[in-house]
């Protein structure tokens, strides 16, 4: 008994200790949730066009609906988001990643008694587990200045899916026209909120900025396509008033995860490995639509890139880089480029992957106007603003706003090692062959060096790679930590795909025929000491839809006061833009 109550006095002192140093900084920023919405609301700015938020990937919650026995217990829960994620993903890995894989031929739902759908409503991407808010920020201060579920809306689609299936399945892009004509005939012109790939949803383009505030992508050309939405070549002018990947298909690894502490590391192998990760990524078709676009000519060669510093010993061209040859890499190993690195993932990932990713998007750079306007028939182009042209629709406006001054990855080391099989997956292709004794094991028939092996001879599938964190260079500008060399940006994607349509590509009559006016907002990353999340001032990709300058803007574009905005910008885009061959 004297032992408890010293225990239980410990835990008083403790409690009262915490309370007084945390809970002044909770309230202080509990403060400022509705900050912006009411300094504007006391300066007379009130709701004027309908919003609609087409949240990033994987910032939508997913939700099953399966049937199938084994999945019962899932029923209406979410399996992406939410604390019952985390736990499936301790408890029951293998089931959980079953559930949430599509049909490898199909990309659509495994069997029709085994399927997931994204949650609906505001609360569909407010906040992805307790306590760590997405859009909340933002539909507060938007409620702030008397926007509500009647003029406010959240467009949760299921980022899984190719563009093309997102319509096949679910209609989404039917039912977002629709949303947007009701709101045409009730409240006017509407404005939509992309982020990240959001803004390829309802805006075409790989060039991912965290907010667009447009209207003129996929959707858009999916409505003005005759055979599609049939909307004319008219819908958009007459409804819009505003407008890490390439390494998680390649080993499951970004920045994030090879710079993790030991422990962290361990954890996170054990219960979902890199090849696990790679493997899941590559089953959802919506995540190739972040695959580079445009190759050597925006991302540079073997020489130079647009965003290389002065004095780099190191071109950011080569996207790929692997240390000196030695006897256990292949000895073809070079550095690549981005258009290489591209190729060298296909030639590892398996073929129905290879298929689907060639019979959904378009990766490269078109310069000729009349094969870009030719290419509005085109699905497979909607998602690349290189291959492709704006809307004609010279009375929308379109605001580019995005963070800059975060270390973001830019190119990578890698290190290869051993080929393996990819349990339940065929040979990659029809012509793999074995390159030396020791990369494959002969089958029944036998196998020599250079022999064609194909199935059902014995060949693994493809050779592990992993970022290469033994690389440390600090005595460069651009620095390499831990296999990956670090570039400008937001802290998720590179400046070049920030900004770089915004402030040259959308400039060019060939790419926006209509001269919709484009205006680019640079905000600083200035993150603060007192809040985890980088407060009022952050230019962090996700954190950045809570800071003061993004809700601002998106509270005056809303509000109809877009006109007072302006170009603004703190880094060397236009320099670097200009550097691109466009022409």
């Amino acid at each position: 008994m004297p032992e408890l109550s010293n225990f239980t006095s410990l835990a008083f002192e403790w409690k009262q200790m915490s309370q007084s140093l945390f809970d002044p900084a909770r309230q202080w920023l509990q403060g400022r949730d509705f900050a912006v919405g009411d300094a504007l609301r006391q300066q007379g700015v009130t709701a004027k066009h309908p919003v609609i938020i087409v949240p990033g990937v994987v910032s939508t919650g997913l939700e099953s609906w399966s049937t199938s026995p084994e999945y019962r217990s899932y029923f209406r829960k979410r399996l992406w988001g939410t604390t019952t994620m985390i736990r499936a993903v301790l408890t029951e890995r293998d089931k959980w990643i079953k559930a949430l894989s599509l049909d490898p031929i199909t990309g659509l739902d495994p069997s029709p008694d085994i399927k997931v759908r994204p949650a609906q409503g505001i609360d569909a991407a407010s906040t992805f587990v307790p306590g760590y808010w997405i859009w909340t920020k933002a539909i507060e201060n938007l409620a702030a200045i008397n926007y509500d579920s009647n003029n406010l809306m959240l467009a949760a689609y299921d980022w899984r899916l190719s563009y093309y299936n997102m319509e096949v399945r679910d209609g989404f892009f039917s039912r977002l026209k629709l949303s947007i004509e009701h709101f045409k005939k009730r409240d006017g012109k509407t404005v939509l909120v992309g982020h990240s790939m959001g803004a390829t949803v309802v805006f075409v383009g790989i060039f991912d900025c965290p907010i667009y505030l447009c209207l003129t992508d996929s959707s858009l050309k999916w409505v003005e396509a005759e055979g599609f939405g049939d909307g004319g070549p008219r819908w958009v002018e007459d409804h819009i008033e505003a407008p890490k990947a390439m390494t998680a298909f390649m080993s499951g690894e970004m920045k994030d995860t090879v710079e993790m502490n030991p422990a962290g590391t361990y954890v996170l192998e054990k219960f979902f490995s890199r090849r696990e990760r790679a493997s899941l990524f590559r089953g959802w078709a919506g995540s190739a639509s972040l695959w580079m676009k445009g190759g050597d000519v925006i991302w540079g060669n073997a020489t130079h890139a647009p965003d290389d510093l002065p004095n780099m010993n190191h071109t950011y061209g080569h996207f790929f880089s692997f240390r000196a040859l030695s006897s256990s890499l292949h000895p073809s190993a070079s550095n690549l480029t981005s258009t290489r690195a591209a190729e060298y993932i296909l030639e590892h990932v398996p073929e129905t992957w290879q298929k689907m990713l060639y019979s959904n998007y378009s990766n490269g750079i078109e310069k000729d106007e009349g094969k870009l306007k030719e290419n509005g028939k085109d699905f497979r182009k909607w998602t690349n603003p290189l291959e492709i042209q704006l809307p004609n629709a010279p009375s929308m406006k379109m605001y580019c706003v995005y963070g800059h001054g975060k270390d973001t990855e830019r190119s990578y080391w890698y290190a290869r090692g051993p080929y393996h099989r990819l349990k339940g997956s065929p040979v990659d292709t029809a012509g793999a062959v074995c390159l030396n004794d020791t990369d494959c094991t002969p089958g029944l028939q036998g196998g020599l060096r250079g022999i064609d092996l194909r199935p059902p001879l014995d060949l693994p599938l493809a050779r592990e790679s992993w970022i290469d964190r033994v690389v440390n260079i600090d005595n460069e500008q651009a620095k390499v930590r831990m296999g990956v060399r670090i570039g400008e940006g937001d802290g998720t994607v590179s400046l070049i795909s920030l900004g770089g349509m915004c402030v040259e590509g959308w400039k060019r009559k060939k790419w926006n025929p209509g001269g919709i006016h484009v205006k680019t907002i640079e905000l600083s990353h200035r993150p603060e000491d007192f809040d985890l999340r980088g407060g009022a001032t952050t230019g962090d990709h996700i954190d950045i839809l809570g800071s003061r300058g993004l809700n601002e803007i998106l509270l005056k574009v809303a509000a109809g006061y877009g006109n007072e905005i302006e170009d603004s910008f703190v880094s060397d885009i236009r320099r670097y833009a200009e550097r691109i061959q466009w022409d």
